[in-house]
């Protein structure tokens, strides 16, 4: 797309009469900046000021970039002339545009006498940045475009009508850095499409119809971006030089197992979310579960070392697979992963050690081996079927700060030997017999929980006791019952609790003095009064829409009147005769 960098102000003609002439000149424009954007131009301009090096007109309605003689044009370093109606660009033009370096021409129709355009694109032997997205260009036309663009830098082919792309295409592009050739219909990469590209280091293949990437060999790439396409199989070249690829975008196709990546020593983020991945367990593939068939299967040998050489990534997006175990052994070389995501998946048990082929997990999940722990920082596995985390589960993730697990059926447990708030001896975290319920006790790095739509009804005491969390989720847990212990052991480090739609009454929730309880949501349920050990919290928002509340205590707002910055309260029965509170 193109963007409008610059908005400055207004400069107004005078007459000799002295009155304001605004319609003369409707740009607006500084000594070296004019800015013509959806002016209703219909012409390009034929003359500018001296010293005007950038010049933007999109959003007009010009038809032909022309001119035999335009004085004060030689200085122009950019140009935008995005979403016109461009549809030839003359020799003539381009010719008086030496120290050109910036050429946005995006949303136009330069499919249109692309042969003499494109004749006219080889007097712009400065340009280093050309826009030509969403100009229905066929592939043979793209080329022809930037046939003779040496100096070219970043391209962008974005939203265009192309289908392959041809060897040789960016042969006369050596230096590109930069290239967007995302929303096509790209079915087929030539081989050396990109060999003459050796300061490539970015590209957008984004929403095309790419079924297969095999022999990837652009190691000098950064950024790769191929989302939205149809890809099964992604395997790189096993070559001796190392790759020096950090991102990497394969979200949104149809892969069955995680990518072959054996030299990618420098990936720090890699997105496989929306594919139909099910297994990172080790076991033989089979041919058939892939739509078409490729000859490269033949070499695709997919080994438990999947993640071996990925030390590096810190990012890891599995998100909406069909996962339905989390091996935490296909993790452990992942040694600076941060944050990983297992949402959306089908998870239903945790696997500390790897399983064989066709092995199913065990009710009583195996413990990883010895230090074997993972640096995950923030994990997400909300929206699976997990009942139950095994007790080792926490002591895995040492570094852990924030997990989400809503939308399961987790049960968290009563801390054993805290019902008078002591601590735990020997820092045991053993769940109740039968292994029905997770204990979220005793987990001191842990700052941030969710359990929303767990299906939780009641809060056994001290559930998150010696967890100093800083924000719990409980919303979406029909009659949840919080008993005045349940929070027990977070009375001087929860900020933020959320109570949202749990359609709980006044006896649901007996509260403690939280004393840094500073973001509360009890919406969506049918409190009548406000829970009375909220009044010690120095609370600085407060949500309790749609309720069944009358008036709001004034004790309470006396308290909090200090503190408190916004408050939620429609969709309550309010009484007209009980408003005193608003004064407070």
């Amino acid at each position: 797309g193109c963007l409008l960098l610059w908005l400055l102000p207004s400069v107004l003609r005078v007459q000799s009469n002295g009155e304001a002439r605004p319609r003369s000149t409707p740009c607006q424009q500084s000594p070296t900046k004019v800015s013509c954007k959806g002016v209703g131009l219909r012409k390009f301009p034929k003359e500018l000021g001296q010293g005007v090096k950038y010049l933007e007109l999109s959003n007009n309605f010009i038809q032909n970039l022309s001119g035999s003689h335009m004085p004060g044009f030689g200085q122009l370093e950019y140009l935008d002339v995005c979403f016109n109606q461009l549809e030839a660009v003359s020799a003539t033009t381009l010719a008086q545009l030496p120290q050109l370096r910036s050429l946005l021409l995006g949303s136009n129709h330069l499919d249109r006498n692309y042969l003499a355009n494109g004749r006219a694109f080889r007097l712009l032997r400065n340009i280093e940045v050309l826009d030509l997205s969403a100009n229905n260009l066929e592939s043979h036309m793209a080329g022809w475009y930037v046939s003779n663009l040496t100096r070219l830098r970043m391209l962008d082919l974005a939203g265009n009508k192309m289908t392959r792309l041809p060897a040789g295409i960016f042969w006369s592009t050596p230096r590109l850095r930069e290239l967007d050739l995302s929303d096509n219909y790209i079915m087929e990469i030539e081989e050396g499409a990109f060999e003459a590209l050796e300061e490539l280091e970015v590209v957008n293949l984004a929403l095309n119809s790419l079924h297969c990437i095999s022999g990837f060999s652009l190691t000098q790439l950064r950024v790769l971006n191929l989302s939205h396409n149809a890809l099964e199989l992604f395997v790189s070249e096993e070559g001796a030089e190392p790759y020096l690829l950090q991102v990497l975008d394969l979200s949104h196709n149809r892969l069955l197992y995680f990518p072959a990546l054996p030299k990618a020593h420098y990936l720090t983020h890699l997105n496989l979310s929306n594919n139909l991945i099910a297994s990172l367990l080790p076991g033989s593939r089979h041919p058939g579960e892939f739509v078409l068939r490729y000859e490269e299967m033949a070499r695709f040998n997919r080994t438990s070392h999947a993640a071996a050489a990925l030390t590096h990534v810190a990012d890891l997006d599995l998100s909406n697979n069909r996962l339905q175990l989390f091996p935490f052994t296909f993790f452990h070389s992942l040694g600076s992963l941060h944050s990983l995501s297992l949402a959306m998946n089908c998870l239903q048990d945790v696997a500390g050690e790897s399983l064989a082929s066709g092995t199913e997990p065990s009710d009583r999940s195996p413990a990883p081996p010895e230090r074997a722990a993972l640096s995950v920082r923030s994990l997400d596995l909300r929206g699976n079927a997990i009942r139950v985390l095994p007790h080792w589960f926490f002591d895995s993730l040492p570094q852990l700060e924030t997990i989400d697990l809503g939308s399961n059926s987790l049960q968290p447990c009563e801390s054993q030997g805290s019902h008078r708030g002591g601590t735990l001896g020997g820092g045991s975290r053993m769940p109740a017999p039968g292994g029905t319920c997770t204990p979220f006790y005793n987990v001191p790095r842990l700052k941030h929980l969710s359990l929303r739509k767990n299906n939780i009804t009641r809060l056994h005491p001290y559930a998150f006791n010696q967890t100093s969390l800083l924000s719990l989720d409980l919303s979406g847990n029909k009659d949840l019952f919080v008993p005045k212990e349940a929070l027990g052991g977070l009375e001087f480090s929860l900020q933020k609790l959320s109570l949202r739609g749990n359609q709980m009454d006044d006896s649901k929730a007996e509260l403690p003095c939280l004393d840094t309880l500073k973001v509360l949501d009890l919406s969506g349920n049918n409190f009548s009064l406000l829970p009375t050990g909220l009044f010690c919290s120095p609370l600085e928002s407060l949500d309790v829409r749609n309720n069944n509340l009358l008036t709001l205590e004034k004790p309470a707002l006396a308290s909090w009147s200090r503190s408190l910055k916004d408050v939620s309260v429609a969709g309550n029965p309010f009484s007209c005769c009980s408003l005193a509170w608003l004064d407070t």
